[in-house]
């Protein structure tokens, strides 16, 4: 059984989680060639990364010549879906209603995000009432 996953990702961990979630696998230095994001990493910094990645339980491991080919654990759903119950339980106390009146007072949001998020919450209530 892998590690117990920390909450949350760096900002290193998380490009090399996409690197690897985009390609399904790869060697260390098929994640250095795949970063096209500043600042650059080096060879060590990636492995090093990598290395953490694994003991958290987000990457395996296999040995495929010389060199160990790594393999995602974790799906980045099931990463976005953790981080996200980190952020809520962090800054709003659990309650999911104030991450989202907290994302609506943003000024930045579109109108047309609003009308998505209407529309997303009619369904989803639709839904509900069906299953009962």
């Amino acid at each position: 059984m892998p590690p117990r996953q920390s909450g949350t990702l760096t900002e290193a961990e998380l490009r090399i989680m996409n690197v690897l979630w985009g390609k399904g696998s790869g060697t260390v230095q098929q994640v250095l060639d795949s970063i096209t994001e500043k600042p650059a990493l080096a060879y060590n910094s990636i492995l090093t990364t990598i290395r953490v990645l694994e003991r958290k339980g987000y990457l395996k491991h296999l040995k495929d010549g010389r060199a160990h080919v790594y393999t995602p654990l974790v799906e980045k759903k099931e990463a976005t879906r953790s981080e996200i119950r980190h952020l809520v339980s962090r800054f709003f106390k659990n309650s999911h209603e104030q991450l989202v009146l907290n994302l609506l007072e943003d000024q930045g949001i579109e109108p047309e995000e609003i009308a998505r998020l209407r529309e997303m919450l009619v369904q989803k209530d639709t839904i509900g009432k069906d299953v009962k």
